[in-house]
């Protein structure tokens, strides 16, 4: 193999690694998520952001349908207004009803839909809903998700996480509930929906660049050795 032959397939080598690395960054963020991860059970007074990114490139999503649990509802739902959206909260008659200091809760929010809208591509956008508490006798809250597009599509983001297992290709968002008390419950939000979105996607966003950087400074590092030999090579020759 001549020194440019072997220069020419080690730059390649390097850009198909770099890139393959970026674009799996990409996928692995691009499902719908709900922020905080975590809360309280109990929880009262708090705000949860659901963050809708587009992940087509020639559709924009114009419709979001979240779907509220009823077994283990979340009372006192209501929806931040959003530029652009219209929000509908749809309640539902609860199976068990709820004893609260306030009384007895027999219906709560179980689906909200937001249109009229548009997330383009590469955007996203956030919708903070605020409620009053969340139940006591689970430990996790699964809002199943329908992301519509212009084009027609349906993306259905309904599959819940199993406990030690690999996250599934469409995972619903999902929002666990830990014990008062515990180093990540919040009985009360700390800080609004939209500051609190803000800190996370900074974290994961965080994260994600330093094991990019990582992952790409090493392969730079190998394309840097493959040149020095084939130079080193080539001077010998």
């Amino acid at each position: 193999m001549s020194a440019t032959s072997a220069l020419r397939r080690a730059a390649t080598v390097t850009a198909l690694t770099a890139a393959s690395v970026l674009v799996a960054a990409g996928v692995a963020s691009a499902h719908v998520t709900v922020h905080p991860e975590s809360y309280a059970k109990g929880a009262t007074d708090g705000v949860l952001t659901f963050r809708v990114p587009n992940e087509e490139d020639t559709a924009s999503t114009t419709r979001v349908q979240v779907f509220l649990p009823t077994d283990h509802p979340v009372l006192g739902v209501l929806v931040s207004p959003r530029d652009g959206w219209t929000a509908k909260v749809t309640t539902a008659k609860l199976k068990t009803p709820v004893k609260t200091d306030d009384g007895t809760i027999t219906e709560a929010a179980s689906e909200i839909t937001w249109t009229g809208g548009k997330i383009g591509a590469g955007q996203f956008e956030d919708f903070d809903v605020a409620f009053g508490q969340l139940p006591e006798d689970t430990g996790r809250l699964t809002f199943k998700t329908l992301q519509t597009y212009s084009d027609g599509k349906v993306v259905r983001w309904i599959e819940e996480p199993a406990d030690g297992a690999d996250e599934p290709e469409n995972p619903a968002p999902t929002l666990e509930l830990t014990a008062a008390g515990a180093g990540t419950a919040s009985t009360a939000p700390a800080e609004s929906g939209a500051k609190a979105t803000a800190n996370a996607s900074a974290d994961d966003s965080t994260a994600r660049g330093l094991g990019i950087a990582g992952l790409i400074a090493g392969v730079l590092g190998l394309a840097a050795a493959t040149f020095a030999f084939v130079r080193t090579r080539g001077a010998r020759s």
